[in-house]
């Protein structure tokens, strides 16, 4: 195909056949509509050359049975590039004269013999790509050398204009979530704590004086989720609107989400990821901040729910969250949120023991990928707990809360509020603060080295975390 008059490499409207769609009513997501793709990129990709197998007229008794008649055997790099000279996307597979028992891919494009090593894993590749034949490599290298080569400057510019902000998906969000809730909560508090000589010297007997900050609104930011993905058929990215070139691997795709866009790109998309309920496939070991998103709920669901069945009909049930219900029963109400999500019945009808709901609960506290308080600040909770100073100890623990993401800080008070209502039943169910901090601390806590020593040496300071947590509640959050 003859190169477009109109393309260069400016990346103006002009030139790349883009030119950029409004609407004269964008808060409408009914009316919303794609934005015309900029196909610049498109075009050269339609311009590349195409592969053209140079065949060894002779069979090779040293070729390898993943290899076809492209394969030449030992020859030199001088006698490769006799072989492929003139044309353009030519390519042969040859042993290596310097190492042999390795092979080298070598490939004609710009007028010059190109060689590359070449591996075989169960799929060809000499890059992180991997194909399953030579054939669709070649393809995809030639797409890859002829845009880089003829686009490097539009390529280079491409992520300064981006449409992101403007159109598709953050338009789209921004509207959508006029009806999600806008959770707000107090700017954390600060604490300090003065010497009140008439009371006790214990440290923490002293009076605790609170400065409340103003309120503020808060939503709950989530990074992308973003992996390597395979696009069947043309596709565009989502943040700079140009097409994403290659046979395979062109781009990356939000798993939690679903935004398409240029692994370049990627690394510019702003934490915004609003989760789709269709593709989160559970809720129990589903991340955190993730699911809250998706459910547009501050708090997971099976916090509330579980927490206000417990309320109902449990805080004087005997070594509550210390006695095991059965696995199985646990297991089935697992299952039943991640089948039913918050329509799952956990009712006394169907689960009589509370302790199915308590471990159900734990459980689902526990298979958290991220722990509640995060691997980024577990240190510093740990070197928190080791303060001798009862004062300066909370303070500590104050700092680390917050630097929790807004979910994880949400979910710690609202659980840190349920256990000490469940601290004020001890006389019935003979749990306080330290037995649930035993019960609690490795549930909440993890060290992000999962290293069997560390854990076993971090299990007090666990406990007493979330002792401290339990009991100054009312003080830290």
């Amino acid at each position: 195909m003859a190169a477009s008059s109109n393309s260069s490499l400016s990346g103006s409207s002009v030139s790349s056949g883009f030119c950029i769609w409004t609407s004269e009513n964008d808060s409408d997501p009914e009316d919303y509509q794609p934005p015309i793709w900029k196909s610049y990129l498109y075009q050269l990709q339609q311009e590349a050359p195409r592969p053209k197998r140079i065949t060894c007229p002779q069979e090779m008794e040293s070729r390898p049975k993943y290899y076809g008649r492209e394969f030449h055997g030992l020859i030199s790099r001088e006698r490769a590039d006799e072989l492929l000279a003139g044309t353009e996307g030519a390519y042969l597979i040859r042993e290596s004269q310097r190492q042999p028992g390795t092979h080298t891919l070598a490939l004609r494009f710009g007028g010059q013999t190109l060689n590359y090593r070449l591996f075989y894993d169960g799929k060809h590749f000499v890059g992180e790509k991997r194909f399953e034949s030579v054939h669709d490599l070649v393809t995809d290298g030639l797409i890859t050398l002829y845009i880089e080569t003829k686009a490097a400057e539009y390529i280079a510019k491409m992520t300064t204009n981006p449409i992101y902000q403007h159109l598709g998906y953050t338009s789209l969000l921004r509207d959508k979530i006029t009806h999600q809730l806008n959770q707000t909560r107090s700017e954390p508090k600060k604490v300090t704590f003065q010497q009140d000589e008439k009371i006790s010297p214990s440290p923490l007997s002293r009076r605790t004086t609170i400065k409340d900050g103003p309120e503020k609104h808060c939503n709950y930011e989530k990074i992308h989720n973003f992996k390597v993905h395979t696009f069947r058929g043309p596709h565009w990215c989502e943040y700079c609107a140009n097409f994403m070139w290659g046979l395979i691997a062109q781009g990356v795709r939000c798993s939690d989400c679903g935004l398409n866009v240029h692994k370049q790109c990627s690394k510019l998309v702003p934490s915004d990821c609003q989760p789709d309920l269709r593709r989160i496939k559970k809720v129990f070991s589903c991340d955190l901040t993730t699911l809250v998103k998706a459910h547009n709920t501050p708090r997971p669901m099976v916090l509330d729910i579980c927490i206000k069945e417990i309320e109902h009909r449990g805080l004087k049930s005997e070594g509550l969250y210390r006695v095991s219900g059965f696995t199985e029963h646990i297991e089935d109400v697992r299952l039943a949120f991640d089948r039913d999500g918050e329509k799952a019945d956990i009712s006394a009808n169907m689960y009589p023991d509370i302790n199915i709901i308590a471990g159900a609960l734990k459980l689902y506290l526990r298979d958290l990928p991220i722990p509640v308080i995060t691997y980024d600040v577990y240190s510093k909770f740990i070197q928190a707990a080791k303060i001798t100073d009862p004062d300066s100890r909370l303070e500590a623990v104050h700092d680390g809360l917050l630097q929790l993401p807004p979910a994880h800080y949400e979910t710690l008070r609202y659980l840190m509020t349920h256990l000490k209502r469940v601290t004020m039943h001890e006389k019935d169910n003979y749990m306080n603060s330290e037995n649930l901090g035993i019960v609690f601390g490795p549930t909440l806590m993890r060290p992000p080295d999962l290293n069997t020593l560390t854990t076993l040496n971090d299990m007090r300071y666990q406990k007493l975390i979330v002792q401290l947590l339990i009991e100054h509640e009312d003080i830290l959050f």
